[in-house]
């Protein structure tokens, strides 16, 4: 859930930022970009500066877990750098998307065991129980700010010029 509050507040400033004259940051989705591609850099960066915070997340199954954790690390970081180079946003957002799917059994996982006790985080099993519903809004989240999908509904920006066009 900290990884919620990280891109709210960063996107409530880029919001702010815009109000104050900022450039580049005038729609919704150049905010929500800036708000994860922090989030993602925070949390990489942790992945990589802490890997042993993140072990107990994973089931034994997992081959080469201290190398798992850095990639994931690693992943998130790119996708938060892929989300700021327009040529590559929309790919970025889909493989976040993508990468947000990939990690939520281990999230399951945590919620069924009541927290593997991972420094920092709540042992309160509530905790666990409750980040489950907010993985599809991270889903979500990466592909509005790639603008691979509109809110709520109907083609992206980009569709929609490319149909206007034709």
């Amino acid at each position: 859930m900290l990884f919620l509050a990280l891109i709210s507040v960063v996107t409530l400033a880029a919001t702010l930022a815009n109000r104050l004259g900022a450039p580049g940051l005038a729609d919704g989705p150049a905010r929500m970009r800036a708000g994860l591609a922090v989030a993602l850099a925070v949390v990489g960066a942790d992945h990589l500066f802490s890997p042993w915070r993140y072990l107990p997340m994973l089931p034994e199954i997992v081959p080469f877990p201290h190398a798992t954790v850095l990639f994931t690390g690693l992943c998130e970081i790119a996708g938060g750098i892929g989300l700021l180079v327009p040529r590559l946003r929309r790919l970025a957002g889909v493989m976040l998307a993508v990468y947000f799917v990939c990690v939520f059994p281990a999230n399951i996982r945590n919620a069924l065991l009541s927290g593997p006790g991972v420094e920092g985080l709540p042992s309160a099993a509530w905790y666990y129980w409750a980040r489950l519903p907010l993985q599809p809004v991270f889903v979500w989240w990466a592909l509005r700010a790639a603008e691979v999908i509109a809110w709520p509904g109907g083609p992206s920006r980009r569709r929609a010029g490319a149909a206007a066009e034709a």
